[in-house]
């Protein structure tokens, strides 16, 4: 049978939580109730992190133990106070996603079972106009998170070299994010451009730790920059988000000294109010300075590589290389020829 439900006060907002006892996170026991008093609890920083961003939803309303519904329209019915934004995606089609505007629309839809938030790179008042550039840093299938870390740091210093300064956090999982607020003014495909030079720069000082190759089996032993999580309707996981994994680690924001040294695991739904009470949003000065990205515009025009396949959901893009799998097409071109 299902609990009562309680009323949680979240700013202005009151926040109803039903069954407020069932269980999420069956190994370690965390309910519902305490998912959303988490996102509560670090919800100054979730806040900065998807202030009117449209934000798709990952829920797992019977917990994670089952499939998640990864969803990219609020629902018709919802409160009028929760406000939404309209995107469109590379088919032309539109939708209207959550706009997350206040911490208690967050605390609404965790109570939706929604584990994961996961944000668009621009903001509902101009959804055409990317203002973030997202490296995401993905070691492959054997590789310890110090080879991310590693990564992460090479970052840092090809973006100190173009004057940038990113932000990193772990991707509650096993690879790294790293963010850098950029000026409006350039379109997707202009962003996706000025990632693909910016992983190529990082990777080509370490060829032996990173690649740009979108296809898995060009990777080898490496870290993956994907570079495709700049396109439209790509997103990656909030700062502050809970994962939906058994031991319930969170994307957690770090200071670049704490990268040092962190170890993922260390951040959990249950041991970041804690930090976050004691030093709150370590990425509080994230909107400080957005950038510009000309100079990587610059070296992408001037890369004789030119661009990258996009994702396989995406229609045929202009100047897009072939998307066969290379293999493939060698296959395929050695049985024409004999």
């Amino acid at each position: 049978m299902a609990s009562p439900y309680i009323e949680l006060e979240v700013g202005e907002r009151t926040v109803k939580v039903t069954n407020p006892d069932k269980v999420y996170f069956p190994e370690i026991g965390v309910t519902k109730r305490e998912l959303v008093e988490y996102y509560i609890s670090v919800g100054e920083g979730a806040l900065r992190a998807m202030k009117d961003r449209p934000t798709n939803l990952k829920r797992h309303p019977d917990g994670i133990q089952t499939d998640a519904i990864y969803q990219k329209r609020m629902p018709p019915k919802h409160p009028d106070w929760l406000q939404t934004a309209t995107v469109t995606f590379p088919s032309g089609r539109k939708a209207d996603s959550l706009r997350v505007t206040e911490i208690a629309a967050i605390a609404y839809c965790a109570n939706l079972g929604t584990v994961d938030f996961h944000p668009w790179q621009v903001r509902a008042q101009d959804v055409e106009h990317p203002d973030e550039l997202r490296i995401d840093l993905d070691p492959q299938p054997g590789l310890p998170f110090d080879a991310a870390r590693k990564a992460a740091f090479l970052t840092r210093e090809v973006l100190a070299d173009l004057g940038m300064t990113g932000f990193v956090k772990t991707s509650g999982n096993r690879g790294i994010h790293v963010a850098v607020r950029i000026q409006p003014r350039w379109d997707f495909i202009e962003v996706r451009h000025a990632g693909i030079a910016l992983a190529r720069a990082i990777a080509d000082r370490a060829p032996d730790l990173v690649t740009t190759a979108w296809w898995k089996e060009e990777r080898g032993d490496r870290v993956f920059i994907d570079f495709n999580q700049n396109a439209r309707d790509r997103t990656i996981v909030s700062a502050y988000s809970v994962r939906a994994r058994q031991d319930a680690q969170v994307s957690a924001p770090l200071t670049w000294d704490e990268l040092t040294d962190a170890d993922p695991a260390d951040f959990t739904l249950r041991t970041m109010p804690a930090r976050f009470a004691e030093k709150g949003d370590v990425h509080a000065a994230i909107d400080d300075e957005a950038y510009s990205i000309e100079d990587l515009l610059d070296r992408y025009a001037k890369d004789d590589r030119g661009d990258m396949p996009y994702p396989p959901n995406y229609p045929k893009m202009p100047g897009e290389p072939m998307r066969v799998q290379p293999s493939k097409a060698r296959a395929n071109k050695e049985e024409q020829s004999s």
